[in-house]
């Protein structure tokens, strides 16, 4: 009986590396399949971008990058989401708040809605706005007699915007709101603090960071998005082409270097948001 039990201890220690050696080559193995998929999915796309961009030369490259409409492309990317970003970030914030601090009816419905956008194809979003306000939709007439243009012009292309990209915000905010709880704030009612000055002092310091990574993720949705605004924009060259869509119309054209020169620019807005959405991640883990 006393020689069974270093026996036992030996056979348990030789289970133990067995199991070690098994779950550490179950870790290099997902780790190795993780680093293929990686490299198929997302940087022999990107190289192949990089590459097709400068195939014909920087002088190429460098006028496909100047061309007025690649401009004006670029520049009505950026107004969309400079208008369309300070829009949701203060409905994501003001529908996070109202889900997570107060009780009322409709509250999960509420959520439903922000939820919407996730469940709906970009492209019926948009189709959804031509029927409402396109000229044989509900307002057109309406909208034809007094002059004002939304289908086929910048106000069509920012709500088409909008809907895809207004849940990223709220969605960010809205479990970490209700992890952190009322403590603090219901502390700061009792010291006197009222409506707003709870929210300013309290509320938004501590969420700060998520709000951060939720406007980041919006505003890559925002400068990336296809479906919605090719269906609303009418792709007028010069007026409301935006980046993605001036890229789809060159490579239609089979003008192929200036295609993904444009494309290099939404690849170059992509590297920036990720930077930021990674110092963001890091901020907010400490």
């Amino acid at each position: 009986m006393a020689g069974s039990v270093p026996m036992n201890t030996a056979k348990a220690s030789v289970s133990r590396n067995q199991t070690t050696r098994s779950a550490g080559a179950v870790k290099w193995i997902l780790i190795g399949t993780a680093l293929l998929v990686l490299l198929w999915l997302i940087v022999l796309p990107l190289a192949v971008v990089i590459t097709e961009a400068l195939k014909k030369g920087w002088g190429v490259y460098v006028e496909a990058i100047r061309d007025p409409d690649a401009l004006s492309a670029l520049r009505l990317t950026l107004l969309v989401a400079l208008i369309t970003v300070p829009l949701n970030t203060i409905f994501g914030v003001a529908a996070a708040w109202a889900i997570t601090k107060f009780r009322f009816r409709g509250k999960q419905l509420l959520v439903t809605l922000i939820d919407l956008p996730f469940a709906v194809s970009p492209v019926i979003g948009g189709l959804i706005y031509v029927l409402v306000y396109g000229a044989h939709g509900w307002f057109g007439p309406w909208l034809q007699a007094h002059d004002i243009k939304i289908i086929f012009a910048l106000p069509g292309i920012i709500l088409a915007t909008m809907f895809v990209t207004f849940p990223f915000v709220a969605r960010e905010l809205i479990p970490l709101m209700e992890d952190q709880g009322q403590q603090e704030e219901e502390a700061a009612v009792t010291l006197g603090a009222r409506g707003f000055r709870v929210f300013w002092k309290v509320t938004l310091p501590n969420i700060k960071w998520g709000l951060l990574y939720g406007i980041i993720l919006c505003n890559a949705r925002a400068m990336g998005e296809f479906g919605a605004v090719s269906v609303v924009s009418g792709h007028i060259r010069g007026e409301t082409n935006t980046l993605p869509l001036h890229v789809e119309i060159l490579y239609n054209e089979y003008q192929f270097s200036a295609s993904f020169a444009a494309a290099s620019l939404l690849l170059l807005l992509a590297l920036v948001t990720l930077l930021l959405k990674g110092w963001f991640t890091r901020k907010s883990s400490h």
